[in-house]
This record gives C-alpha cells, structure tokens and sequence, in this order.
C-alpha cells in the first residue's frame, strides 16, 4: 500500500519562485515595458517626460538615461535593460533611448520565437551572429572623419540636440560644442583620446539658451574671500593649496591655562605671526591668486588682501584639477614646497555676478586642457535640459573623432543593416536562421518609432524605406516633418559609429542574458510588492529584489 510523499522544501519558507516559460514572460514584458516608457521620447519630433520625485522636484526631459534613473525601476529584469541605458551614458554619452528601445525588440521578437518552441539557447546563439554581422556590416558603411571636417563634426552636434528643448539654439550650441572638444583631446600618433571631465558644464539660470558661452579656461561656484582684495587680477600667477591657511587645531583636545591678561596678547600674537610667516612664503612664491582646497583663517585674508593677492576658499577636487589643467599650476600640500616653478598663469582673473551668484573666472590660459560652457536659460528646468543636450552633442562630437567614423541618421543605418542581416539569414542552414532574421526585424524598430513618433503610417514608412535601400540608396532614411524618404547624409543628421555600434552590443548582450534565464528564485523576506516606476514593481507572484 503505497503513502503520499512527504514534499521536500529545500527554500527558506516565503521564497517565491517563478520557473520555465513563466519566469521567461516576466522578463521580457519587464524589459519590454522599460522600452515602452522611453520609446516615445526617440528622435526629433519625440515627446518629453514630466517626472516629480518623492520631494516633489519636477525633471522635463527626454533624454533616456534620466527618464530610466528618474525613475527607480524595481523590476530585476527590468533593472538590467536600465544598465544598458546608463553603459550606453558612460560609454558616448548619447543614443541611450536607442539602446533600451532595440533591446525592448529583440526580446519582443524573441518571445514569439520561444512560442514556436525555438529553444532559447538556439535564439541567444542566433542574436550572437547577428550582433558580429551587424558590427562589421555598420563598420563597411561608415564614412571616415577627422578634426578638419568641421561641417560633418557641426551636423554631428546638431543631429544629437535636434529634438531636445535647446533646439532653437542648436547652431550656437553645436559651434561650442566642437570648440569644446577639439580645445581638450589628446592627440597620440595612433589615436585620439578624450576626457569628458575637462569640459566642466556650469550652469547658471537667467538669460536665453543663445547666451550659453565658452570659456577658455575655468569658472568656479565662489566669490572672493575678503572684500579687501582685488576683484580683477591681469597676468595671474596662481598657487593652488591642498593646506589650510590657518593654525591646525591640535588632535587631541588640549587646555592652555593663561594667568596673565598678557599671556593672552602674547598668545594671540604668536598665532598671527605664525600665520602671517605661511602668507609671506605665499607671498615669496610670486603668486598673487591663491585657490585653497581647505580653509583660509580671517587673520590670513586680512594679510593676503594687504598683499593684494586674489584668494578663494573649499575650492572642489574637481575644479582644482581643472585650473591646474588650464593653468599648467601644481598643486602643492606642504608650504615649505612652494616654489614659483609650481604656479600657473592666467592672462585674467576676475569675479563676476551671474545670475544672482558671484563667479570667478580663470580666462586667457596659454593652451588651457580644461575648458568651461556656461549653459544659460530662461528657468532651471530649461537649464538642465540644456545642460543635458550640450552633454549629448559633447560626447557625439567626441565619439566621432574618437573612432574617426561616423553614418547617417534617420534611420537609415538600421534598414541597411537589416537588409544585408537577411541575405546573411539566407546563408545560415540551422534554426539560428529564424534569430538573425528576427534581429534584422527588432532593428526595425528604430526608423518605425520614429514614424510613429512622427504621427506617421508606419508600415507606410518602411516599405518606402525598404525600396529606397534595395535601389542602392544607402542613407535613404525618414524626413519626420514631411513624412518622405530623404538622404539623411544630405539633409545633415549624421551620427558617430559608436552609438550604432554600441547600441547593437549593449542591447544583443543584455536580450541573450534575459532569454537564458529560466528560474527566478525571490528571496521570502522582502516588503510587499512595490509599484514604483508607473507600475513598473514585480510582476504578480515575485516580490521585490531591490
């Protein structure tokens, strides 16, 4: 007579988990949502998102990376499509909404194969030769370029600010964008490299977006420290300190006992000597602006402003290094140290009001390697998109001289590299066929959401876009003011490589994680299932794993 078997739990009671088919599902309508919420913001005619943080702090933009931050996404699955978005930031800085949108399709594309029972392993490999194809296809496209073709470099800036709130400045803002880059590379024999954070963008509300301007050089968020100082210094010698100007305080707490009422006078004068002793050897470097990362003591200002030198105070890390970089000065910690050897030279230092703040600026630098954009604008809601579009357009710029190659816009790229996936389909025997024929599709989406976005028929669209590109036409892409075929290379949307190219690995790299994973196991001991991100909380039955 046989008895029931006693089920065996080797999970922690509570534990949730969701396996096979179902846990697949979860994912990618997780991962396909995430696309759903940025895809509306793509290309020039895309909307903006309105988004209100638990302070009540509001964000107008459609950039992708902070639309996906903004919103604290909970979902596991849904988290890893947000790190394409933010790898896509880091790496050029722009085409974030492109990366998470095509990721959204190649996982929509892939659930219609897991349907017809093609196992996920078959589509992962499948997706893996198509992201190789499509790599060299884009690389066999791509146009050279280099710093002289500062027409191509100025569509490149403009192409990344179209559509974002700066728009009606974009011929200012692409001008200081390429000054911007080409003031800050590295140029090696082999290749050029570039540092984002030599082009400190300081933002000031007040005026318009037009007024937005390069500064050669640095401009720093203080005033200076003594109302006795110059304002203006001419042929500036700067010290920069990594020392207080001020008597340390003892580490551990220590009592002076004074009987005498001159022990008092004696024991303040010893004290302004010896500060008075740090401002003189200050004053023997040659240096008359002093930048200090720490504190300067009022009896300190007091005998810098009777030396007519120029000080400020807690500068940032940052902006030390900045000046140091414009200014050719070191930064020095230890007194004794300075030497005029160590200082750097400005043709001008002055403090200005901007806005309602006071600013000082370090112009007129030799060959500065840290320049400075103050971005302008109407409120600080215009300010930060701005802020956000010169971001974009700076790391356009500088991917494309990076890796000296850049392709239309518009679309165009994505059907071509679609076009030439399919004939590569052909050529494929086993079921991998049906995934690279399912990634040319997912590319697709691209010039589609564009249409859409356009308020155009999308089917419409691409079937002109298709014949356009069987007729060799290699940079047909969509006109989205008139809803025509048009040569994107022509009509000036020009894009770096790098952000197709990445876009493609990122996007590929993370669907083929998602596809592979077939258990999702949630730990028990977790709150309830949180709806943060526009219902964007654990699916049913899977609680959170923030």
């Amino acid at each position: 007579m046989s008895k029931d078997v006693q089920p065996i739990f080797i999970l922690p009671e509570g534990t949730q988990r969701s396996s096979g088919k179902s846990a697949q599902k979860n994912n990618i309508m997780a991962a396909k949502l995430v696309a759903e919420a940025v895809k509306t913001t793509l290309g020039p005619k895309g909307m903006d998102k309105m988004l209100v943080d638990g302070m009540g702090d509001i964000t107008v933009t459609n950039d992708g990376v902070t639309i996906l931050e903004e919103m604290q996404v909970e979902h596991p699955a849904a988290k890893m499509v947000v790190e394409v978005a933010k790898t896509q930031e880091a790496e050029i800085g722009d085409g974030t909404t492109t990366a998470v949108v095509i990721a959204g399709e190649l996982l929509k594309q892939a659930e219609s194969l897991l349907e017809q029972n093609v196992h996920p392993t078959v589509i992962v490999r499948g997706y893996r030769q198509a992201a190789v194809k499509a790599h060299e296809i884009l690389q066999d496209i791509a146009v050279k370029v280099t710093e002289k073709d500062e027409s191509i470099l100025k569509k490149v800036a403009m192409t990344a600010i179209y559509g974002k709130g700066a728009e009606s400045a974009k011929e200012t803002l692409s001008t200081i964008a390429i000054k911007a880059v080409k003031k800050v590379i590295d140029k090696t024999d082999s290749e050029i490299s570039f540092n984002t954070e030599h082009i400190k963008l300081e933002k000031k509300v007040g005026g318009s977006v037009e007024e937005t301007n390069l500064i050669d050089g640095v401009v720093i968020e203080k005033e200076i420290v003594h109302p006795g100082m110059p304002k203006i210094v001419s042929n500036a010698k700067i010290a920069l300190l990594d020392s207080p100007i001020e008597i340390k305080d003892t580490e551990i707490d220590a009592k002076i006992s004074i009987t005498d009422p001159r022990q008092m006078q004696a024991f303040i004068e010893q004290e302004e000597q010896m500060i008075s002793a740090l401002v003189e050897k200050v004053a023997k470097s040659g240096a008359n602006v002093v930048f200090c990362q720490k504190g300067i003591d009022d009896i300190a200002q007091h005998f810098l402003a009777k030396k007519g030198v120029l000080a400020a105070r807690r500068v940032k890390k940052s902006d030390m290094g900045a000046i140091s970089r414009a200014t050719g000065a070191r930064i020095v910690t230890n007194f004794d140290d300075l030497a005029a050897k160590d200082l750097g030279k400005a043709g001008l230092i002055e403090e200005k009001k901007v806005g309602d703040e006071e600013l000082i600026f370090v112009t007129g630098c030799k060959n500065p390697k840290s320049v400075t954009v103050l971005v302008r604008g109407g409120t600080e809601h215009i300010v930060d998109e701005v802020k956000r579009a010169m971001t974009d357009a700076i790391g356009d710029v500088a991917s494309a001289l990076r890796q000296g190659k850049v392709v239309g816009g518009a679309g165009s790229p994505e059907i071509e590299v679609a076009k030439r996936l399919r004939k590569f389909a052909n050529s494929l025997s086993g079921r991998e066929q049906l995934a690279v024929l399912a990634f040319a599709n997912a590319l697709e989406v691209i010039p589609r959401t564009l249409a859409e976005n356009a308020g155009l028929d999308p089917i419409n669209v691409l079937t002109d876009l298709k014949a356009a590109h069987d007729q060799k036409k290699l940079w047909a892409g969509i006109n989205v003011f008139t809803g025509k075929t048009v040569d994107a290379w022509n009509a000036g949307v020009i894009e770096p490589l790098q952000i197709k190219t990445q876009a493609v690995s990122s996007a590929s790299e993370v669907a083929e994680m998602i596809l592979r994973i077939d258990d999702v196991i949630a730990s028990g001991k977790s709150a309830a299932p949180s709806q943060a991100g526009g219902g964007m909380g654990m699916p049913q039955g899977m609680p959170p794993m923030g």
